[in-house]
């Protein structure tokens, strides 16, 4: 079984939009159903509009904001999908990502039209009605717009959040054990460090502190929110640096002097864009096969996911 990742129909290839078109997404469609078990859903449709259907927008009435058609304001849908969201939502629990159609009034993440009385937009745009109530219910879930998959960066990021958070669940499919979560967190070190060091610094203590907890369940809900908030902040060429250097260090005794200064040439070359992050990231992987360390080969930074998805090849 892949790993379950909703998703607006449309970016999957089905025919649901206003027009009877779809919006497919080949790197989503192709190469992620590969890995992923995908469940769609077309919160329009869900409300039962038709296909094709009138065009809808979202409309700021001053004391809300409504979902309305886009020609007869009278139309208004923003109830309707407000409960068909909060009925589905519940069913999402088991999901470790969405990715949702750009720009759509019930899906867009970010920067949908937002109009006013008197037809002007509001600057910034707003958030579609069933994506925000996603948001609220399930702010630590992975949440990514079809069109931002373009950019590698963007890519890399929210994948690696929804295999992280498919280890979390994993490591954690027995109970909640305090051993459990140590493990877990002990394998995420790199990453954390390479993604926010100050979540770094906060989360060693909180979990150092797992035995003061009675309530583990409760524990799990607070540091799967830091824990996922710490990996949303996009890890940057300095702090990435950073860790391949402090990896570098595991090696001291084991690499001799040209050895030692191939590595450092390498990670050197990377933190000036040179190279991608995969050029040091083999290197060291090739060290780690010569010279085992247990801590870096359980260490999810130097195998984050499939390396058939080439993620770190543009980073």
């Amino acid at each position: 079984m892949g790993i379950p990742v909703g998703i607006s129909a449309c970016v999957l290839g089905q025919k649901v939009r206003f027009d009877g078109g779809h919006k497919r997404n080949r790197f989503a469609d192709e190469e992620l159903s590969e890995f992923f078990d995908f469940k769609p859903v077309c919160p329009e449709v869900g409300i039962g509009m038709t296909v094709p259907r009138p065009t809808i927008r979202l409309q700021d009435n001053g004391d809300r904001i409504a979902l309305v058609g886009s020609k007869d304001h009278d139309l208004d849908y923003t109830d309707q999908m407000i409960e068909f969201a909060d009925n589905q939502i519940p069913s999402f629990e088991h999901l470790r990502g969405y990715i949702v159609c750009a720009k759509s009034p019930t899906c867009g993440m970010e920067r949908v039209k937002l109009y006013l009385d008197n037809g002007n937009s509001v600057p910034g745009g707003s958030v579609g009605i069933f994506t925000q109530r996603l948001i609220a219910r399930m702010p630590w879930l992975p949440i990514e717009e079809d069109g931002r998959l373009q950019d590698p960066v963007l890519r890399e990021n929210f994948i690696f959040r929804i295999y992280a958070l498919d280890d979390l669940y994993r490591s954690v499919a027995d109970g909640v054990t305090r051993d459990s979560i140590i493990k877990f967190h002990s394998r995420y070190k790199l990453c954390l460090m390479a993604h926010d060091p100050q979540s770094y610094r906060i989360l060693g203590p909180f979990v150092s502190d797992i035995h003061k907890w009675d309530d583990l369940n409760a524990f799990f809900i607070e540091y799967r929110q830091l824990f996922m908030d710490a990996l949303k902040q996009r890890a940057s060429r300095k702090n990435n640096t950073n860790v391949l250097m402090h990896i570098q260090g595991y090696f001291k005794r084991d690499l001799d002097k040209p050895q030692k200064a191939e590595l450092r040439d390498v990670i050197m070359r990377y933190r000036e864009g040179l190279l991608p992050l995969i050029a040091p990231l083999t290197l060291i992987n090739h060290h780690l096969t010569v010279h085992p360390d247990s801590y870096l080969a359980d260490q999810a930074y130097l195998e984050l996911y499939p390396e058939s998805l080439k993620l770190r090849y543009a980073l």
